[in-house]
């Protein structure tokens, strides 16, 4: 895939979408959905994070394997590191196939995340 092609996410439907959140303009966060919203921002803060998480997001099918996705210039110990912490963010998800781990992007999170900061309510 050409570093230049787009790819098209799937849009959720009702169902699909859980908010964890109210949008900013709805009122003041409570301190809970504050630290978990903080949580996912400052795990997505990171630039190795969040071409990692940008590699899986846009991967074909949605999902990638960790050895399509582990060349963002750092050792491999340390991607693993980051998908960790990408995972106990609540950011993505995974699942071990034989030797290999694949991952997806947690789509009601992503949601949740947007619906947060969507400022035209």
């Amino acid at each position: 895939m050409s570093k230049s092609e787009v790819v098209e996410l799937p849009v959720l439907e009702g169902a699909d979408v859980v908010p964890c959140c109210p949008p900013l303009t709805a009122g003041e966060l409570s301190r809970a959905d504050a630290e978990k919203m903080a949580a996912m921002f400052k795990a997505l803060s990171d630039p190795v994070r969040l071409r990692l998480f940008s590699r899986i997001a846009s991967h074909p099918g949605g999902e990638a394997c960790v050895c399509d996705i582990a060349d963002v210039g750092v050792s491999q110990p340390t991607v693993s590191h980051h998908l960790k912490k990408l995972r106990e963010a609540g950011l993505l998800t995974s699942e071990r196939r034989g030797t290999w781990v694949y991952y997806q992007v947690a789509p009601s999170v992503v949601a949740a995340m947007a619906a947060l900061l969507d400022l035209r309510t």
